[in-house]
């Protein structure tokens, strides 16, 4: 069957549209809740949730944006039971529906108490419950604060304690919710407006017992990071002595219950006036200790000798200081001569040092060295006269003149530079010169003989 002209025919993509536009249109599914259970959580690097929701009978996947889940109070893990809130609509690229959640909470105390260990982790690891952060509570505050519900038993037990303990204190209350929805944010807002007002000395925080849920506003993160956040030091009165909130672990103090925390908050005018007598009591007893004895201490005075017989004592005293008297002129001059001798020392030690003196010393070493060095070079010179003298004669016995003195003479060629030694050094009618010991011969050879027997 093919369709008609007048039938339209329409893509997956306009009819996914389509679907999703009577989807949000429909008031009932754009604002739903759900309770379920979480399965296949995943926490994507984005910061998107995709998970999916179940009961007993069924199952819808689901998507919680980042910017939706960064305020939630618990992290959402596999398993966990919750009620969320949002709008179903239409994935148009995979025509799938799906839920998108924008809130979401714990479903039964069990889930409630993970949130409020999984808040309670994150804020001590941020350092919120840090002991060396908290301050002390003033000891005689002027003015106490009061954040909690006008109506309730909380507000009754601490005017009623702080009247009773300290009635000269003024108290400003701050009414806020402390259960239900907007309770955690009323108390943010008083926490805040009396730290701006800037009135109270000390702040308690605070409700009557209850259950877990109904508590559920003092463990809240907001109103965490402004008791954090405070400049006045903050009291937690939150529940019963067995209750713990995180308002307790981050308040500079906690106290069990809100009349514990007005008897923390305040001192008691009974107790102060009793330590007053107390110390009243102390002050008298001490000064009339100290009045005995400075009593006593003169009347010892007066039977002292020195009292009795004073001119006994002035006269000891007289000898004391002649005695005194001598060792001090004795050690005057035995300083007196000390110096005396030290200043000849150093007198002679300046004469010793002068330059003058040294300068003349120094000319006579210089003289006396003068004289050993002019001395040590002529007994050098004279030692040396007679070394060469004595080598000049050892050279003159040597001396090949010397020998010619004796009648021995040199010969020489025409040129005078070779010394004939053997009759092979020259040839018939060669020139030769012959030096005697006055002079020189010019001759010439006129004939040779060989003479083989010569006596050495």
């Amino acid at each position: 069957m093919k369709p008609s002209e007048q039938d339209k025919v329409l893509s997956v993509k306009d009819l996914n549209r389509y679907i999703r536009m009577k989807m949000d249109g429909d008031p009932r599914l754009s604002d739903v809740w759900i309770r379920g259970e979480i399965s296949n959580f995943t926490h994507h690097s984005s910061g998107h949730m995709y998970f999916t929701l179940k009961d007993e009978g069924s199952r819808i996947k689901s998507i919680m944006f980042a910017a939706h889940n960064q305020k939630l109070p618990f992290m959402p893990k596999e398993g966990s039971k919750v009620i969320a809130r949002g709008n179903v609509s239409v994935y148009e690229r995979d025509g799938q529906y799906q839920f998108y959640a924008s809130h979401m909470q714990p479903d039964g105390i069990g889930s409630l108490y993970l949130a409020f260990e999984q808040l309670k982790k994150k804020l001590e690891m941020e350092g919120l419950f840090a002991s060396e952060r908290k301050r002390p509570i003033p000891l005689f505050p002027a003015t106490v604060g009061v954040v909690t519900s006008p109506t309730g038993a909380a507000v009754r037990d601490i005017l009623i304690t702080i009247r009773r303990r300290f009635p000269q204190v003024k108290v400003l209350l701050y009414p806020v919710l402390v259960q239900g929805k907007g309770a955690a944010a009323s108390i943010v807002k008083g926490i805040k407006t009396m730290n701006r007002l800037n009135e109270a000395d000390v702040l308690i925080v605070g409700r009557g017992g209850g259950s877990l849920e109904e508590l559920w506003a003092f463990n809240e993160e907001p109103v965490a990071r402004a008791i954090y956040e405070s400049d006045i030091p903050v009291i937690s009165a939150v529940g019963h002595e067995t209750d713990f909130t995180i308002a307790d672990f981050t308040a500079d103090l906690r106290a069990a219950t809100p009349t514990a925390a007005a008897e923390q908050a305040v001192p008691s005018r009974s107790e102060i006036k009793g330590k007053l007598l107390d110390r009243e009591r102390q002050l008298q007893t001490g000064l009339q200790q100290r009045l005995r004895r400075s009593q006593e201490k003169l009347a010892s005075l007066k039977r002292s000798t020195v009292l009795v017989y004073p001119r006994r004592y002035l006269l000891r005293h007289a000898e004391r200081l002649d005695l005194l008297k001598v060792r001090l002129q004795g050690n005057l001059q035995s300083k007196a001569r000390w110096s005396r001798e030290r200043l000849v020392g150093l007198k002679q030690g300046l004469v010793r040092y002068n330059p003058k003196v040294q300068a003349e010393a120094a000319g006579k070493r210089r003289e006396t060295a003068h004289r050993q060095l002019t001395a040590a070079m002529q007994s050098m010179m004279r030692s040396k006269l007679h070394h060469l003298q004595s080598e000049m004669r050892h050279l003159d016995a040597l001396s090949p003149l010397k020998v010619m003195s004796r009648g021995y003479s040199l010969v020489y060629d025409e040129q005078e530079q070779k010394l004939i030694k053997s009759l092979g050094d020259v040839q018939p009618g060669d020139l030769i010169h012959v030096k005697v010991s006055d002079g020189r011969l010019q001759c010439q050879v006129w004939g040779m003989k060989e003479e083989k027997d010569i006596v050495e």
